[in-house]
């Protein structure tokens, strides 16, 4: 543990790709978290989270408003300094190597919406230059032949729709080919075409390049058909993890939603009182 910081068309289901994903060769977690706790003031807001996450898995961090969810995001970003614990990216240690850890990491969400006085394009140019990618011009143009993006390049993020921003915040966060992504709701208020979409996109992502994705959301379908292990966190703690196809089972539950509202209604005789 390390010292304690200061206080600061839309597709079915069986559209994704559930294939074995593409491993790298590197042995070491892409993402290790161990501990790690975040206090404010008096409240305890995360207590001593322990996970890890490996090159081509899709984790799903999944829980109650307030159970720490992006509390934890943010300490795994370097946003937010832990009270104490450790997280690790691709063997890098956060508090040690930030700058080294998190240009190999980068974060998605709907609500972190870019410049909307600049275009499609300018964004992406900026956030490539603020992470040095090498051959900027050609790692643009191949995102924005990925996604799509050709007819809105020229186009004010700021008049985009909310799928159209979903495209370029994804597009933003793959500019330097990160080992480990981040998403936190990445398609809240997607319509359901939008929405399979990015799943669909992202699962073919992972196939393609092997990188390690952390993934919040409120859809337990979603999470369902695109996690390969889920970790259930209520009042800042883990309670359970597993394969969500099967955990519902495990407990006496017939889904992954009716689990999360047993969970969000009743926490479980092991949940932890901060």
């Amino acid at each position: 543990m390390r010292r304690a910081h200061r206080e600061p068309g839309c597709a079915g289901p069986d559209a994704i790709d559930r294939r074995p994903v593409v491993v790298t060769s590197n042995s070491a977690p892409v993402l290790e978290v161990r501990a790690l706790s975040k206090r404010f003031g008096a409240k305890l807001a995360v207590k001593e989270v322990t996970f890890s996450i490996r090159h081509g898995e899709i984790v799903g961090l999944v829980g109650p408003n307030g159970a720490g969810k992006t509390t934890t995001i943010n300490m795994i970003l370097g946003v937010l300094d832990a009270s104490a614990g450790s997280v690790t990216v691709a063997g890098l240690d956060i508090e040690r190597h930030r700058s080294e850890a998190l240009a190999r990491s980068n974060f998605a969400a709907t609500y972190a919406a870019l410049p909307g006085n600049l275009t499609v394009e300018q964004n992406l140019r900026v956030i490539g230059l603020l992470y040095a990618t090498p051959a900027l011009g050609e790692r643009v143009e191949q995102l924005v032949r990925q996604f799509e993006l050709g007819p809105l390049r020229n186009t004010r993020c700021g008049l985009l729709s909310s799928g159209e921003q979903a495209r370029v915040n994804l597009a933003k966060a793959l500019m330097n080919r990160p080992e480990l992504l981040l998403l936190d709701e990445p398609t809240a208020s997607l319509d359901p075409a939008a929405a399979q979409t990015i799943r669909e996109q992202i699962r073919a992502l992972v196939q393609q390049n092997g990188c390690g994705i952390l993934w919040t959301s409120h859809n337990m379908s979603e999470v369902e058909q695109v996690c390969d292990r889920v970790l259930f966190l209520s009042r800042g703690a883990i309670l359970l993890e597993g394969d969500p196809r099967r955990l519902p089972g495990q407990h006496g539950a017939r889904t992954l939603e009716e689990l999360f509202i047993r969970i969000a209604r009743e926490p479980l005789a092991s949940a932890p009182d901060p």
